[in-house]
């Protein structure tokens, strides 16, 4: 496929909204990129324009990401480009989307806890190894965090 793939550097500029679809559960924020550059005669970082972009991310990474991320935190984003144009009161905009494969935490801005996500399924013998239909919901989607006192079953295995 050719898809335009970026790698983006920037903090969260919204909440993270998470809701349910028919094909899965979907998280999404506003990410705003500043440009950061040395200013030789200054001797000192100044700051560039500030790009906003909205990201959404599907099924576990949308779980996950909704209950590991809060405004302002710094994050790096990976995933498809998309650049749409839509009329609003008789005006064209410009919007640009990510829709995130992977997001994690910019760990040169301060440090993180890494805790893996608990799987839940019916099965109890490996599943065979099958190509997933990407428009279905994932089977393995990470349940939102449980109530504090309430214990969440663990799945063993990988």
């Amino acid at each position: 496929m050719n898809e335009t793939m970026v790698t983006l550097v920037g903090n969260v500029a919204t909440n993270v909204e998470f809701r349910e679809t028919v094909t899965g559960g979907v998280a999404r924020f506003r990410f705003a990129v500043t440009a950061r550059r040395w200013d030789r005669e200054r001797a000192v970082w100044t700051d560039g324009p500030t790009s906003f972009y909205t990201v959404s991310a599907w099924r576990s990474l949308g779980v996950n990401l909704a209950a590991s991320v809060s405004v302002g935190e710094p994050l790096v984003v990976h995933g498809r480009l998309k650049v749409r144009e839509e009329e609003h009161d008789g005006r064209w905009k410009t919007f640009v989307d990510v829709d995130a494969l992977a997001v994690g935490h910019d760990l040169t801005r301060g440090t993180a806890a890494f805790r893996r996500a608990v799987r839940q399924s019916t099965e109890t013998s490996v599943p065979e190894q099958r190509v997933p239909d990407p428009s279905a919901p994932d089977p393995w989607q990470t349940p939102p965090p449980a109530a504090e006192g309430v214990s969440t079953p663990a799945v063993t295995g990988s």
